[in-house]
Parts: structure tokens; sequence; C-alpha cells
């Protein structure tokens, strides 16, 4: 855009400078009428223009070979090829998909994988003793419990139960104290995808105001521990100005808050949450939220996200889609854990 707004400045530059020097009061309003042209074009150039898509699946296929190159690595050298151990606990069909999607991803990586299915009904002490079980064999590099689990059970007493250096999920209280100390540590995969994104895209941070719609402790929060920390550190952060928003935040502050923003991460889980309207003019949208609806027209279960698509990407400079965005990247993301938990097994 750059390159086809500059000439037009330019022109509309000297047709000022020649209205002001003419003589002739005709050609003083034939010049003044081409300038006027001029600017409504320049205006139009400016705003009607439709955002790069980032595509999450292309860049979960860059950083799939980058993976696949360290396993090779790793299992050259000698080494004991990196092993994911999924805990599946019930038949909830979306946590049966993530889990196939995850092991399937292994595979391709040449990750090995195992998974180990408990009925709904498990009880937490046999759930953590399976973990503790897992978590003293040698032969699994990662290890994750698929969540949500069941009311009856304690989710952050099963995440703090998992090893943290084969914490994959990143959800060990350790692993999120050292996320916000700006220490080494392994990340949770979805904020670590959108990190990752922003910065493939070559999307400048520093300085920057974003807005994280969305407050969870496996998401937002650390998504924005992740933007706001200093890129100096040990774990380097993105040295944004970083305001978080969740359902308190009246619908109105939202607005104020995302138009003012250079880069909004919608991650609340409510579909349509960031529309057109709420957002500048070249802005960079990241799109977390997984919602599924029933299409009108079809009447069959769709998969949309928290932006407004359709809407948002005629003023956005980048949005990624759902699906196919921040997905790929996230299942990629674990997939790099894996790798990590593998080199720290060689120090433990």
């Amino acid at each position: 855009m750059a390159a086809s707004v500059s000439p037009l400045r330019s022109s509309f530059r000297i047709c000022n400078g020649f209205a002001l020097h003419h003589h002739c009061c005709r050609g003083k309003l034939r010049v003044h009428r081409k300038c006027e042209s001029q600017r409504r074009h320049l205006h139009q150039t400016v705003t009607r223009h439709t955002a790069v898509v980032i595509s999450g699946t292309e860049l979960a296929r860059q950083l799939h070979r980058e993976i696949q190159r360290e396993v090779e690595e790793l299992v050259t050298q000698g080494n004991m090829r990196p092993h994911l151990g999924v805990i599946l606990v019930g038949d909830d069909p979306a946590s049966l998909t993530y889990v196939k999607n995850k092991t399937r991803a292994a595979s391709i990586l040449g990750i090995s994988s195992n998974t180990v299915v408990r009925p709904g009904t498990v009880s937490q002490k046999e759930l953590l003793g399976l973990i503790d079980q897992m978590n003293r064999d040698w032969r699994v590099s990662g290890l994750l419990v698929q969540l949500p689990l069941p009311a009856h059970i304690n989710e952050r007493a099963v995440c703090n139960a998992i090893a943290p250096e084969k914490d994959v999920d990143g959800f060990h209280i350790v692993n999120i104290g050292k996320l916000c100390l700006d220490q080494r540590s392994m990340i949770p995969a979805t904020p670590a995808a959108v990190w990752e994104i922003i910065k493939r895209a070559g999307i400048e941070t520093a300085g920057k105001n974003v807005v994280v719609a969305g407050r969870s402790k496996n998401v937002g929060m650390p998504i924005a521990m992740l933007l706001h920390t200093d890129r100096n550190h040990e774990r380097p952060g993105g040295d944004a100005t970083v305001t978080i928003a969740h359902r308190c935040t009246p619908r109105e502050r939202l607005k104020e808050l995302t138009g003012l923003a250079d880069i909004v991460i919608a991650a609340a889980g409510i579909p349509g949450l960031i529309t057109a309207d709420m957002v500048k003019d070249g802005a960079t949208v990241i799109d977390v939220g997984i919602n599924r609806v029933r299409d009108p027209k079809t009447g069959k279960m769709t998969l949309i996200g928290d932006v407004d698509f359709e809407g948002v990407k005629e003023k956005a400079a980048f949005i990624t889609p759902v699906p196919g965005g921040v997905g790929p990247m996230t299942v990629a993301m674990l997939m790099k854990n894996t790798v990590m938990a593998a080199r720290n097994a060689l120090t433990h």
C-alpha cells in the first residue's frame, strides 16, 4: 500500500503548491477540483483494503519442518525419541478430537505417543496415581491431561501433579510462575502460538497498544504476560502496553479500548465479540476463539471465532481466520514443548 500512496501524496503536495501560485482564477478552480478528486482517491486508497490473512496452517508447516529436524537430530545423537503421554478422562467428543489431532501431529513429526483413557467416573486419587506413575516413567518425555475434567476432579490439583519438566501444557504452578518472572519455562501452547504467529508475521509489538479480550489463566493471562514483558529478559517478551478486558468490562468500554489498540487478541469464547466498528484501520487482530454454532442457512454445526471475520478484515492490516489460524499453531507449539521436555530429560 505504501508504494501506491506515496505518489499520490507527492502529486497532492505539488497540486496544492500550484494552486497557491497560479494567477488565473479559472486555473485555480480546475486545479482545486483536481486536488479534491485526488484527496478523495487518497482517502479511498488508505481506508479501502483487505487485511492480510495469516495462515496458521502454513506457519505450522514451517514449524513442523523445524521440529522434525530437531527430533531427527536428537535421535541421530543416540538419544531416545521424544514421547508424548496423554491422559484422557471421559468421552467428551471435543476432547477426543483434540487428543486425536495431537497424537496424529506427533506421529507425523516423528514423536511417539500413547493415550491412556479413563472413564468419567474415575476418582481423583486414581487419576493422581496414574500421573505419578507416568511422571516416574523415563520413557515419557512430555505428559498432558486433556482438559476439561469432570466436575468432581480438581483441575488445579491435577495440573500441579504433573512434573514441571514434563508439563507440555505449561499449566503447572512452577511453569506459570516462571512465565510471570520472565524465566524460561514450558509456555502454554495457545499463548505460545499467538506469540509465535505475531513474531513470524513480522508484527512489531514494542511500544504498541494491545488489548486481550479474555482473562483465563490458561490463555488470556499468559498472552498478556508474553506481550508486555521485557524483550531483554531471559524469556524475551513483546514490550507492549497491554490491557486485559473480561466479562465485567462494559461493551462500550471494550469498544473504546479496542479502538485504540494496535493489536487486538480475542480470547473470550464469545462468537462475534469483536466487530468492525471496534477496530481501528490497520490493526492486527488475532482470533483465539473456538465456538461451535449452528449455521442458520445450512442448519449444520460450524466453527467460528470471537471476531466478525468478514467485517473486520476490511479494516485490519492482519487477521487470523477460524479455523486455520491459532488452532494449527497451538498443536505445533505443543509438539515443540514435547521436544523441549525430551531435551530437559537429558539433564535430569
